[in-house]
Formats: structure tokens, sequence, C-alpha cells
């Protein structure tokens, strides 16, 4: 069998790599070595670098994937791609493990004097990185947040993101964590000389409650799901991406297929939705085609939660979002061609142009391609007509305008869930929405008009009935205060008991 000439020399430029480093970064390296052989289960770690570098020798010499995963997340610190591990193990096969050895020592920076920990196999990691980095509150975010929330006291569950670089696995800091649970603003930087924690999630529970999208992060966390040896679980929001590409962002659609690279390896994806749940499985059948079963997907629905209306938020939203005695029509969602709020805008100048009196109100972000939509609504204003938008509202202002709404309306074209739609009827709110999907399906109890929200005259029909027809105004709003309510720690416990299992309980109240 032919060696790699440079293999038989490996040893030694290891030797010579770990002698050239500056004693505090051969100190940071030596260090993680003894994490490498501990996690191997050696009782009796070797002081003495040579027997340590003998040690880590003899800890990755079985030549597997799964140990060079291992070996260089611990050694470098950070999460190699999923081509990487194979390659090496396929390498130390053949040429013996100082092949490893010194490919993590030439991979390892001498500046990153991070400690790096491996998950305890009791341990839960949850993955939040988006959510506790930014403060706005998307339908993913909020969905993340709240399991977040629900689970943060749970024994064993620790909280994490990752690295600026999205090649790492970091603990979060007390700032993002504030963030993530109290809705606060975005967090400040870490402080100075602050030395974030890497996590190795090596046969733990891995999971992951948002959407994870990045040219770097996905190979690395394909590779987690792959090679860690962990219990992998996500929360499936929709397949938008692949079903509607031309209603999303530019570039939207490769990122997202990185995403599905690592999602199906996981071990269960936990679908918010029975509509999300059938374009999970459609995806899973065709990774049927190279060979994989796909992760277990099951249905999770998101709740049809009421927040409780608070005094002071309904004066405040009443004194600034009605305009006199006009009824108040709401629109909740990012603007963006997908959530087709210039269909929205053209039905109300049609019914405004007939004579009805309303004000509208949109709540959401500006999204992609959302100029032409926010010029007309520009224009609609210099009108006079009662238009206006807000870029969010906290709970409190947004469960009170739920409250003094007419009615609300929701005609994406494609949606994993449409929470502003639940919302709208827990709050006793009828919604004009689509007539398909996952719209559909939460509207199928009462309290909802449903449209075809391609149509605009239908979109603007569906309007003008909660506006005018006050026996079907009052018929709908009293299925909708008749729906089940549920709350998100209802739907925190169904999730950790798809994803995670009943192992770890609740902590007491």
């Amino acid at each position: 069998m032919t060696r790699d000439p440079r293999a038989g020399t490996a040893l030694a430029r290891s030797t010579d790599r770990l002698a050239a480093l500056p004693p505090e970064a051969r100190r940071t390296f030596l260090r993680r070595c003894a994490t490498l052989v501990r996690t191997a289960g050696v009782v009796e770690v070797p002081q003495a670098p040579d027997d340590l570098r003998d040690a880590v020798l003899a800890s990755v010499r079985d030549g597997r994937a799964e140990t060079a995963w291992l070996a260089l997340a611990v050694l470098t610190g950070v999460l190699p791609d999923v081509a990487t591990p194979l390659e090496l193990a396929r390498r130390v096969q053949l040429d013996g493990p100082q092949v490893l050895l010194d490919a993590a020592l030439a991979r390892f920076s001498p500046d990153d004097d991070r400690p790096v920990v491996v998950a305890a196999p009791d341990e839960i990691v949850v993955d939040v990185f988006q959510t506790a980095r930014l403060p706005r509150s998307t339908g993913i975010q909020r969905v993340s947040r709240a399991l977040a929330r629900a689970w943060h006291a749970r024994p064993g569950v620790r909280l994490v993101g990752w690295d600026d670089t999205q090649t790492t696995v970091v603990d979060l800091t007390e700032d993002e964590i504030r963030c993530l649970l109290t809705d606060g603003s975005a967090p400040p930087g870490p402080p100075p000389g602050f030395r974030r924690t890497v996590v190795v999630p090596y046969r733990a529970t891995y999971v992951l409650p948002e959407l994870a999208v990045g040219p770097d992060l996905t190979p690395r966390l394909q590779a987690l799901a792959v090679y860690s040896g962990s219990r992998t679980g996500a929360v499936g929001f929709d397949c938008v991406p692949l079903t509607a590409a031309e209603t999303t962002r530019p570039g939207t659609p490769s990122h997202f297929a990185g995403s599905l690279s690592a999602l199906k390896h996981v071990d269960r994806v936990a679908a918010i939705s029975a509509s999300a749940a059938g374009e999970y499985r459609g995806w899973r059948t065709m990774v049927g085609a190279s060979g994989l079963g796909g992760p277990d997907v099951v249905e999770v629905c998101l709740p049809m939660t009421e927040h409780r209306v608070d005094e002071d938020a309904l004066a405040q939203a009443r004194a600034r979002f009605l305009v006199g005695d006009l009824p108040l029509v709401a629109v909740v969602g990012t603007h963006e061609p997908r959530k087709n709020h210039d269909g929205v805008l053209h039905a109300a100048q049609l019914l405004w142009a007939q004579g009805h009196r309303f004000s509208l109100l949109f709540v959401g972000a500006v999204g992609w391609r959302s100029e032409d939509f926010l010029a007309s609504l520009e224009q609609a204003r210099l009108q006079g007509r009662p238009v206006e938008n807000v870029p969010s509202l906290d709970d409190e202002l947004l469960a009170a305008v739920y409250s003094l709404a007419r009615c609300t309306v929701f005609p994406s074209l494609n949606e994993g869930f449409g929470l502003p739609v639940a919302e709208s009827i827990a709050a006793g709110t009828p919604v004009v929405t689509s007539a398909f999907g996952s719209m559909a399906e939460i509207a199928a109890g009462g309290g909802a008009v449903l449209v075809d929200p391609r149509d605009d005259h239908a979109l603007a029909e569906g309007i003008r009935t909660l506006l005018v027809d006050d026996a079907e105004y009052a018929r709908l709003r009293a299925q909708a205060l008749g729906r089940r309510r549920g709350s998100w720690q209802e739907y925190a416990d169904a999730v950790w008991d798809a994803l995670v299992g009943t192992a770890s309980p609740a902590p007491a109240a």
C-alpha cells in the first residue's frame, strides 16, 4: 500500500509546531488535548507534554470520522465542515493518528485562548443564535424565544449560539440571554477581555428551535448531525424557499437548501403545522433518492394564544392608532412580496373609493423588495387616506391592537403557520386570510373569512364583509371567542417531548 510521503514526518512536524507556539498558546492547546483525552475516557490524564501527546494519538487511532470530528472540534475550537472528518479519517487509516494531530495543530490559531468544553451526555444544547442576537421578532424568532423561555430553567439545558465567524458553537453571554428571555434590545458585544466558552456537542442532545442558514454555518451543522453522536432535533417552520422561491429574498433558496442539507441528517423535525409537516414530508421523500431516510417528521402545532391586554397599553394604542370613530383594520407581518401587502393596500383603495370608512394600520418591519409598497403607502397618505405603518410593537401594544381592531387581514401567499391569524382569532377579532395551507388550517375552527389572496377584488370583498355585515361579523366573532386557547408553555412541553423526551422534568413553578 502506497503511503503519503509526507505522512512519515507528520509527528515530527506536529512536535515542531507545538514547540514553536508562544507559551500561552501552547498551554491552551495542551489544555484542549487534556479535554480530548478525558472525553475519550482516560481517567488519569498525563501531565507531561510528551505523554499527553501519546495519549491523544491513542485516542484518535481508530480512524473513524466521528473521532476525527471530535478531535478537530476540541483541539482547534472550530467545528469542522462535513467533508473534513472523513478526509482525515481516511488519512489516519493509511498513515496513522499522527496526521490528525498535525492537521489539528495546522488549524489551531495561537490567538484563540477560549476554553473548550464538551457537552455532557445528559446536556440539552439549545441553539438560539439568531434570536439571541437580533431584537426583531419575526414569527420564527417569536417561536424560538418562547421555547427558550420555557426551557432555560430545565435541568441540563445549555443555551448556545455561534461565534461571529459562524464556525464555532459558544455559550451565550449574559446580555444575549437577557435579550433572548426578555424581548430586550439588541445586546451589546461581549465586554473587553471576555472569553466565550466553546461548546462541543458530543453524544449530547442538540436542539435547533430556529432557522439556521449561512455558507459557513450549515456545513458545520451538517457535520455535527452526522458525526457528533448527538441526538438531534429541530423545529420545522416551512419550505417556502423551495415551494415559493419567487417570493423570497434573492439568495434565500440557496441558503435554505444548505440548511436542508444539514436538516436531512437530524433525527426529528417538529413541524409547526400540519401544512408545514406535509412540506417537510414531501422533502423527506426527495431525500430518499440519495439513499437517506431523512428525519422523522412530527406535527406539533403552534398554539392559539391570547395575550392578556394591559389597560395602559390599551389606552396608549387607542390614543395612538384609532382615527376618530373609524373602525380599525390591522395587518401584521414583515413587508415582503409573500405577505401580499400590496394586495391589501390596493383592496383598501378600492373600498375607500367606494365610500367605505375605516383606517388601515400595518405593523411590520421593512423586508426585501418593499420599495413599491412603501411608495404606494406614502402616496395613499398624501391622498388623505387614513393609513399608517409602524415597524414593530411590543407584545402589550400588539395585543391591544388586536383587541381594538374591527378585523385583521393576513392574505399571505405561503406560510408555515401564520401567527397573526391565530393571534387575531385568539383575541376574538375576525380575520381575512388565505383559503389554503396553514392559514386555512388555523381558520377551520371558525372566526375567519377565507379568500383567494391573489384576487384583489375577493380580498376587498372579504374586508368589506367584516366592515358592513354586522350579523356575519357577530357570528365570526362568536366563533373566534369560542375557540380553544393554548399556551406557549403547552407548546414548549410538546416540542420538548417530541425532540428531547421527558428525561429532564420541568422545574417547579
